[in-house]
């Protein structure tokens, strides 16, 4: 039973957003244009559920390229209309058209040179007299069995807040990575802004023996660095590279260690990557080819650090 009332729920606001999207007409394509052109922010304010909608549709435009806050329109008549400029455009909110909170403030904006864009149920509403442009989003049957609480009207709005948050980016060429950089605490800002020398083991942290060192050392150099790798310098060119399974197969074919050197056991031409390269590049090429480490070289081919599987790990760039 309470899965069926879920999925008329589900029924009804699919069947909002098809009709919705069938309505879109000219005044979208004018309203987008309006916001492409702004030379301020955009500025949304709604009261009750439609505010709640606004403050989403707010964070979509501002994460996705369009600069915008949110107002509340109770706050906005008592000193908060301060923070609009007539350089702004103010997307109003309510389905009924007619909050007294946003119907007020309306005005004062218009006389201060501000464009308002309505979205609202009711294109014969006060607020759709006062708007510069409206956005229709009337529903023709709330979810709510009772018709009281807002719920495919929500929907909708939130839908075309997301239309319009979408159509401008994609009117801008708005790209991933100017989507990261809005978002570096987030895993795609990670992927696509942190690079390989932001991560890199660097100075004495950098494992390095040369061509004639001793087992004894080599393992001691690796362990203290706990990297299970170190590269192989002769003077400052990279030689080669030793990790752990060049040591464990070096130790099982000879029978003396005495005598084991650097140039005994290394992997020469070692992988190497550039530290400018992004992280999540890094972590590709160590997975396709299976290995944990690799050392950084400059735009010389000097080597400069060395980055491993677990720096990537410890960084979430997954």
């Amino acid at each position: 039973m309470l899965i069926d009332y879920a999925r008329q729920v589900l029924e009804i606001e699919a069947k909002t957003l098809v009709e919705l999207s069938e309505r879109l007409d000219d005044s979208f394509t004018q309203a987008c244009e309006m916001l492409l052109t702004c030379k301020g922010r955009i500025v949304v304010s709604g009261i009750g559920k439609s505010g709640h909608i606004g403050r989403k549709i707010s964070s979509t435009l501002s994460s996705t390229g369009s600069p915008s806050f949110f107002v509340h329109p109770a706050e906005a008549s008592h000193g908060d209309l301060g923070m609009v400029t007539k350089e702004d455009i103010v997307i109003a909110i309510s389905y009924s058209g007619e909050s007294p909170e946003l119907n007020l403030i309306t005005p004062a904006l218009k006389r201060e040179g501000t464009k308002v864009i309505a979205i609202t149920g009711n294109k014969n509403s006060t607020l759709s007299e006062l708007a510069d442009l409206v956005l229709e989003c009337r529903v023709s049957d709330e979810a709510c069995p009772l018709g009281l609480a807002p719920t495919s009207s929500t929907t909708a709005t939130l839908a075309l807040g997301d239309a319009i948050a979408i159509a401008l980016l994609r009117a801008k060429g708005f790209t991933e990575k100017e989507f990261a950089r809005s978002h570096p605490g987030g895993s795609l800002g990670r992927r696509l802004l942190t690079r390989v020398s932001d991560l890199m083991k660097m100075g004495d942290e950098f494992p390095k023996v040369t061509p004639n060192t001793n087992i004894q050392k080599i393992v001691v150099e690796m362990t203290s660095k706990k990297l299970g790798m170190t590269a192989v310098m002769d003077n400052e060119k990279l030689v080669g590279i030793i990790t752990d399974g060049d040591l464990r197969r070096a130790l099982q074919k000879t029978k003396s260690l005495e005598n084991l050197t650097g140039r005994d056991m290394m992997t020469s031409q070692p992988r190497t990557i550039k530290g400018t390269t992004l992280a999540a590049e890094a972590l590709q090429i160590m997975e396709k080819r299976s290995v944990n480490q690799l050392i950084v070289v400059n735009d010389l081919g000097g080597p400069c650090g060395v980055l491993g599987m677990h720096d990537l790990l410890k960084a979430k760039i997954l």
